[in-house]
């Protein structure tokens, strides 16, 4: 009977292989027919053909040249169907249901041959039962090679995605520049998943507006893109920089109002959803939309297409591609608002600086400021130029630890302090231990959570009377100071640069530790020389070899105060300097003798009419006869008072600069008040009269004494006349 069998099965082997085609065509209707989900990928259909015709002749040889089934490989065009399977996101059961529906429609086939070749019912029993033997046998072996197959190429892909995960989060958010991060966003999507990938990001987003999701269509901007379809082009539709509006209908418009990711698997093209031209030539078989979300606002959307032979998108790619732009979504929101916050802190910033140089007579200044160019943020470097009394000018540079709005905050608040202290004329010392009270304080009311406060500051004044700068440090670097040639017999050109050496106090907000003034003389036309450490600090340069270039460049000779900055700036700092940096450059005067008069009294009330004599014979050297009442009246109030309540020496001295100023000197520190004298009170008047005649008026302590001053506001043409002197 075996051999029976044999040979009918051979024999029907023979009767169907020259109708191999219309078997293959009834399998593919009855696989179709139940099994319809593989059939929408159509690289799975143009291969299934193929892939059945070699099921049916293999099938065929072992039947006809009794070939053991347990021993037959699958095809090639099996193993890459399953590929295919795995590649395009179908469940292996899938897979397996589809090879059992066609082993079964082809073993309905052979079976429905077998009653045309005999009509034995044992041979006919016999040879089902074979049949059904040798196709279970063949429908094993060959599905566990597909089964390898296709698993083999979801570890593959998996792996690929894990890979690709990885690098997301390794190449996206990188910098905090908003650009940067979309780019890198498109560079991972284009790099072996997508053939296409655009970023767009809402307007107002870019422009530190509302960023809602926007209830109708609103202009997007395309940020970055890439890479160009090989279609022959090499621009896309809409450019880089571009702003553009996605129709209402469309799918970009339907994921940015819902905020839902949408993937598509059929033909997409330009004319689908893009009447603006807003979206990627060429056709497309697969697309995924993301809305980029971060912190619950919609920023725009982020879009991977899909052409040619590559597998279309399916949801597993949907969920890589959310946790991509989920990650890309978080960078470019820290980018937008570090650059929002870093905008409104350099705003600040440059607001609580001085915008022009005050108008004085003492030094000819010019400054800089420069923000970090790292991802730290803007910092709070000063500096400032106030005008003294008595000709004099107090120069200032200061640095407050921290960065962003609370140190810009900190800075302000540290400025406006040191201007007020410098308002009551305090030495130096003296007014870095009141400003070091006053960060304590700010530390007090801050708390411990809002981190440390604490700051840097140099503050020296210069007497162009006296040509004598007097300067203390609390923590910061020392200033350099530029002393012309020595005269004409110097023909080298070069100037000496020193750093002061001088002790430096503590940082503020220590409390506790002395600060010291130094006092040395200055050539006029010297340069002072103010800075914050950012100017010499730098990642591929040390302290000492930055201070030699900065000595070089001072050596030089130049022109102006902006000169020496724009030099000291190009020769010492990288585009991205990686701290703020606060610069002061002063070019010291001096005032002649043309320009002061000193008298010195004893103390002796008839000595008040002397120093009338005094100041009326002055002004009227100085062709200011028109201010002789006025100045003879301060003068004698003054004078009177410093022989009455003070102690001698006692000491006129009359400044004409842009202000007429006359100052007394007494060794007394006691300062006299202004108050407003009752009916039948004898004094109480005097300083009331100065106040009410003087432009201003105030008293300023030394080691040795104190100084009550007045000063006096010039006619448009005695500074004229001053500026011809």
């Amino acid at each position: 009977m075996r051999t029976d069998v044999d040979a009918l099965l051979c024999r029907l082997a023979q009767e169907l292989r020259p109708r191999t085609d219309e078997s293959v065509d009834a399998m593919l209707r009855y696989t179709r027919s139940r099994l319809p989900e593989p059939w929408t990928y159509e690289d799975i259909t143009a291969l299934a053909a193929e892939e059945t015709t070699g099921h049916v002749v293999t099938f065929l040889d072992v039947l006809e040249h009794g070939l053991d089934a347990a021993e037959v490989a699958a095809s090639p065009q099996s193993v890459e169907l399953a590929r295919r399977f795995a590649r395009s996101g179908v469940p292996i059961s899938t897979l397996l249901r589809g090879y059992r529906l066609g082993h079964v429609a082809l073993l309905r086939l052979i079976q429905a041959e077998v009653p045309s070749l005999t009509d034995d019912p044992e041979l006919i029993n016999a040879a089902a039962l074979r049949l059904m033997e040798a196709a279970f046998a063949y429908v094993d072996r060959s599905s566990a090679h597909i089964v390898t197959a296709y698993q083999e190429e979801r570890d593959r892909r998996l792996q690929r995605r894990l890979i690709l995960t990885n690098e997301a989060g390794r190449r996206i958010g990188t910098t905090l520049d908003i650009g940067r991060t979309c780019q890198e966003l498109v560079d991972v999507g284009t790099d072996g998943f997508a053939g296409l990938t655009t970023v767009d990001l809402l307007a107002s987003v870019l422009d530190d507006e509302d960023a809602s999701p926007p209830s109708e269509p609103s202009p997007l901007r395309r940020v970055a893109q890439g890479s160009v379809p090989d279609d022959g082009t090499e621009e896309f539709p809409v450019p880089t920089g571009r702003t553009h509006i996605y129709p209402v209908e469309s799918e970009p418009a339907r994921a940015l109002a819902t905020g839902t990711p949408a993937l598509s698997r059929v033909g997409v093209s330009d004319a689908s959803y893009d009447a603006s031209g807003g979206h990627p030539h060429g056709e497309f078989h697969s697309a995924m939309l993301l809305p980029l979300v971060a912190r619950g606002e919609t920023l725009g959307l982020v879009q991977f297409f899909r052409t040619g032979s590559s597998a279309p998108f399916d949801e597993d790619d949907l969920l890589l591609a959310q946790e991509i732009s989920a990650r890309a979504a978080v960078s470019v929101d820290n980018a937008r608002r570090y650059t929002n916050e870093r905008s409104t802190a350099l705003t600040l910033q440059r607001s609580l600086l001085p915008r022009h140089t005050v108008e004085q007579s003492a030094v000819v200044a010019a400054s800089r400021y420069l923000p970090s160019g790292s991802r730290a943020g803007v910092g709070g470097d000063w500096y400032d130029v106030i005008p003294l009394s008595g000709a004099r000018v107090a120069l200032v540079v200061g640095d407050v630890v921290g960065r962003g709005l609370r140190a810009a905050a900190t800075m302000g608040r540290l400025r406006m302090a040191v201007r007020a202290f410098a308002d009551i004329d305090l030495m130096p010392d003296e007014l870095l231990t009141h400003l070091d009270d006053v960060v304590i304080r700010l530390q007090h009311e801050e708390g411990e959570d809002a981190g440390e406060t604490s700051a840097t500051c140099l503050y020296a004044v210069y007497d162009p009377v006296s040509r004598v700068c007097s300067l203390a440090s609390a923590g910061h670097v020392l200033p350099a100071v530029v002393t012309p040639p020595d005269g004409e017999d110097d023909a080298s050109g070069f100037r000496s640069v020193e750093f002061p050496e001088m002790p430096i106090g503590p940082p503020l907000g220590l409390g506790g530790l002395p600060f010291e003034t130094v006092q040395f003389e200055l050539t006029e036309g010297s340069l002072l020389v103010l800075f914050t450490d950012g100017l010499i600090q730098s990642r591929t340069r040390d302290v000492d070899t930055a201070r030699e270039v900065l000595r070089d460049v001072l050596a030089q000779e130049s022109e102006s105060p902006d000169e020496v900055c724009d030099r000291l700036i190009a020769a010492l700092l990288p585009q991205r300097p990686v701290d703020d940096i606060a610069l002061l450059v002063a070019r010291t005067m001096s005032l002649d003798a043309d320009h002061v008069a000193t008298l010195d009294l004893p103390s002796d009330p008839a000595a008040v009419a002397g120093a009338r004599r005094f100041a009326s014979d002055t002004l009227n050297a100085w062709g200011l006869d028109e201010l002789s009442f006025t100045t003879e009246l301060i003068v004698s109030e003054l004078v009177t008072n410093a022989i009455r309540y003070g102690k001698s020496p006692i000491r006129l001295r009359m400044i004409l600069q842009s202000t007429l100023t006359c100052e007394v000197f007494d060794a007394n520190s006691t300062a006299p008040h202004l108050r407003r004298a009752r009916t039948y009170d004898e004094g109480g008047r005097g300083l009331l009269l100065v106040a009410q005649f003087a432009k201003r008026w105030g008293t300023r302590h030394g080691r040795e004494g104190k100084v009550i001053w007045a000063e006096q506001a010039l006619l448009v043409d005695d500074l004229f006349d001053i500026a011809a002197m």
